[in-house]
């Protein structure tokens, strides 16, 4: 069985909807024991609950009622409503409770290897918030009083989950997402400063102003109060752009371009380059080992790397600024891509999974049918991604041109870093090569010193 509470509250049985024919009451009775699964509630509570504090005389009686109504209904199913002394417990045995899961995954986030891992924990939790608990059996007074430590735990993940996401440098996702809580909850400063930093760092510094204007106008009309210092601080510091605010802090091994850190060119191959970085500084996390860390930075990269022109770049910047729920979709599409690309280069290294291939042709295959056949600069005619692919452009782009390597006996000489925190993928035509051209893997390694390696003869090389 299914119980769904985060939300309308709903119960299912191998899909089927089983609370046909009860009274609101005792679908309200049922739900509360569903959020107390496992704990006995007294008689007491669950009148003080289902009557708020106004019961009639034939209260009790009534409960027991409603608790034989539920088990007519339900029994069959496997619900089990057990007496406990003066109350009732809902047995948990192998049901489903999105609490529960709600719960958990909550509790758990923070223990999770890396920051992206604890993002997707995040995602998973609050994938299950439907709307307002109990929406359709609780009034709005009952719902405060049971639902509010919910309520705030979600506050608290979502809050917890726009630092992350701000951090991996992902503002255009808190951007897209976080204000509507954040406008419904002006109480929650964190909530309101996260979501302002994410408009401002997107390029809507209006929007982060005007949020800001909204908050205060709600804290004096409901809450008699002012926005705190650190709130206001950070209203003047998006109004006169800081610059500090606007930029995290500089990667490593990065180059600026169109105000995005981008990645240094190493490989050889713009299919490669995608890869990088990805899987660069595999160990510990170092500042540059995501540069994937918006939307507007896969454009710029795709215009740094010649994919794409720079007036396509600006039209898919702005389109981005305009549309920032479909750009999210295009670069978690492109993380989810430059994942596979760079398993599939490697799984016959052992390193890589081996269905790699099968998702990268899946993307090179949409790509290859939203193509055109143009004449470039130089005479030659090539396939180029139609313009009227929209923001999915560069993942269409880069895509092309993983099809190209894949396709060219050049993949065979594609090898991988070996250096511990690195990784890279870089194009070595002469075999002579072992480290990548960073510059430093090659000091970690035994006998390569001085980043220089031997080639097969025993003569020092440049790595």
């Amino acid at each position: 069985m299914e119980f769904q509470l985060l939300g309308p509250f709903v119960v299912l049985h191998r899909g089927r909807p089983v609370l046909a024919g009860l009274r609101r009451q005792e679908r309200c009775l049922l739900a509360v024991l569903a959020l107390e699964a496992g704990r006995t509630v007294p008689t007491g509570r669950l009148i003080d609950l289902l009557w708020n504090g106004e019961a009639p005389a034939g209260a009790r009686s009534t409960v027991h009622t409603y608790i034989g109504r539920l088990r007519a209904a339900l029994g069959p199913d496997g619900v089990q409503l057990e007496t406990r002394h003066d109350g009732y417990l809902l047995s948990p045995d192998d049901h489903e409770f999105d609490v529960r899961a709600f719960e958990d995954a909550v509790r758990e986030a923070p223990s999770a290897v890396d920051d992206e891992e604890r993002v997707l924990r995040y995602d998973r939790a609050l994938a299950l918030w439907r709307g307002e608990p109990l929406a359709d059996v609780a009034d709005e007074a009952l719902r405060d009083r049971i639902g509010r430590p919910l309520a705030a735990l979600r506050l608290s993940a979502a809050e917890e989950r726009a630092r992350l996401l701000l951090s991996l440098g992902r503002h255009e996702r808190v951007a897209a997402e976080l204000p509507p809580l954040a406008e419904e909850h002006p109480e929650r400063e964190r909530l309101v400063a996260d979501s302002m930093v994410a408009l401002h760092r997107s390029g809507r510094s209006a929007d982060a102003l005007g949020l800001y204007r909204a908050t205060r106008g709600a804290l004096r009309s409901v809450f008699d109060a002012e926005p705190g210092r650190d709130l206001r601080s950070l209203y003047d510091r998006v109004r006169r752009d800081d610059p500090a605010l606007r930029r995290p802090a500089p990667p490593t091994y990065a180059v600026r371009v169109r105000g995005e850190w981008l990645p240094w060119n190493t490989s050889g191959d713009p299919a490669l380059e995608f890869c990088n970085t990805y899987a660069g500084w595999g160990g510990e996390r170092r500042p540059g080992s995501e540069w994937l860390r918006g939307y507007r930075t896969l454009a710029v990269w795709a215009g740094h790397l010649d994919l794409l022109d720079d007036r396509t770049v600006s039209r898919l910047l702005r389109r981005a600024e305009e549309r920032p729920e479909e750009a999210s979709v295009v670069l978690a599409g492109a993380r989810e891509f430059r994942g596979a690309l760079y398993g599939c280069l490697t799984e016959e290294r052992g390193r890589g999974d081996g269905g790699a291939f099968a998702r990268v042709a899946e993307v090179v295959q949409e790509a290859m049918r939203r193509a055109v056949f143009v004449r470039g600069e130089d005479g030659l005619g090539r396939w180029s991604p139609d313009p009227a692919s929209g923001p999915r452009l560069p993942l269409y782009a880069v895509a092309q041109r993983a099809a190209d390597l894949l396709a060219d006996p050049r993949r065979l000489t594609v090898r991988v870093c070996p250096g511990e925190d690195c990784g890279w993928l870089f194009l070595d035509a002469g075999g002579r090569r072992r480290w990548c051209s960073m510059g430093v893997c090659g000091r970690a390694g035994a006998g390569a010193e001085d980043e220089e390696d031997e080639d097969a003869a025993g003569r020092r090389i440049p790595s």
